[in-house]
């Protein structure tokens, strides 16, 4: 099969390389869909811990199952899928809380821990060998483009989730209008939102517009002047219920919190590499009472309920070129 090697940081090649076959409680896809994601930049920079080099990337795609290895029961052969990237060993503490995304054996493949592009190879390739579980069947109407944000759809919903939801009516303030930041837009206007408002910069001036054509109420550019007064103005100086942030800086960070209502949720989830540093007065957060979460990637089952829920999230997004305004990944 071809595939995307990453020799060592910073280099790559295409190979050719062998079909690969499936284990037991492991699946085949042959990959008809992938994106390359921010994090997989990172990878090939050699930033992200956990990866051994030479490496497959890719944890954004979608596919065919086309061999099944035994004890597999939840998808067959010909099944449609989307892949989900955490795969925690689901005996270590937090497995046994659904929190996946935490395991406590990262990295160690003998206790079924998988993180499919990071920690094993993934599917910038014709075929990839995942856990059976990571494996969730596409609904219908949905396509094998679909299928390949099926793990950033979820990291929106977590996001979201974190935070206990959106609460009709809620004012929300997204920071970052990236996939991730459209996406958690669409997914508070499907869960009742109120107020829908979208912070970029400059260079973000087509995802802006996007934001507007997705369902965003007001858009902030946040060079154009203090989006913290901003929202303030826009939220009758009170602030907003919800601020959720995916731009990945300590400014965003800091703006986010202060954008905050009193008694208001704060969910961080850009940085998720070492090296951001936030500087905010501290009684910002005990004063207000603020509720402050991070965020990053996707527990247990989250990946399969975030394709059917919101598969009308998808079609919006793709009927207006959502899909190709990738930002961070998983």
């Amino acid at each position: 099969m071809k595939a995307v090697e990453f020799t060592e940081p910073g280099k790559y090649r295409f190979v050719r390389a062998p079909r690969p076959t499936p284990g037991r409680d492991q699946v085949l896809v042959q990959v008809k869909s992938t994106t390359i994601c921010g994090t997989d930049l990172k990878i090939f920079k050699g930033a992200f811990p956990g990866v051994q080099y030479p490496h497959i990337p890719g944890h954004e795609f979608g596919g065919e199952v086309v061999e099944v290895g035994e004890g597999v029961t939840n998808v067959k052969h010909g099944d449609r899928v989307g892949v989900e990237v955490h795969v925690g060993c689901g005996t270590c503490p937090r497995c046994m809380e659904g929190m996946y995304n935490l395991c406590e054996n990262y990295g160690v493949h003998e206790t079924g821990h998988a993180h499919v592009g990071f920690t094993t190879h993934g599917g910038l390739a014709e075929y990839c060998v995942v856990p059976a579980r990571a494996a969730h069947r596409l609904p219908d109407g949905l396509d094998f483009d679909h299928g390949a944000f099926t793990d950033t759809l979820s990291i929106a919903l977590w996001a979201v989730e974190r935070a206990g939801g959106v609460r009709a009516g809620e004012s929300v303030v997204v920071l970052g209008p990236g996939a991730l930041g459209l996406l958690a837009m669409q997914i508070a206007r499907v869960q009742g939102s109120g107020q829908l408002v979208v912070c970029g910069t400059q260079k973000d001036a087509d995802r802006l517009r996007l934001a507007r054509k997705l369902g965003a109420d007001y858009i902030i550019d946040v060079e154009a002047g203090d989006a913290v007064e901003g929202v303030r103005q826009l939220t009758r100086g009170k602030g907003a219920d919800l601020v959720i942030e995916f731009a990945g800086t300590g400014q965003a960070a800091q703006q986010a919190i202060n954008m905050a209502r009193r008694g208001g949720r704060v969910v961080l989830g850009g940085s998720t590499s070492p090296g951001r540093r936030l500087d905010i007065d501290l009684s910002t957060i005990v004063r207000g009472q603020l509720s402050l979460f991070g965020s990053v990637a996707n527990p247990r089952g989250i990946s399969r309920r975030a394709n059917l829920p919101f598969a009308h999230v998808w079609h919006d997004a793709s009927a207006h070129g959502g899909l190709s305004e990738h930002g961070l990944g998983g």
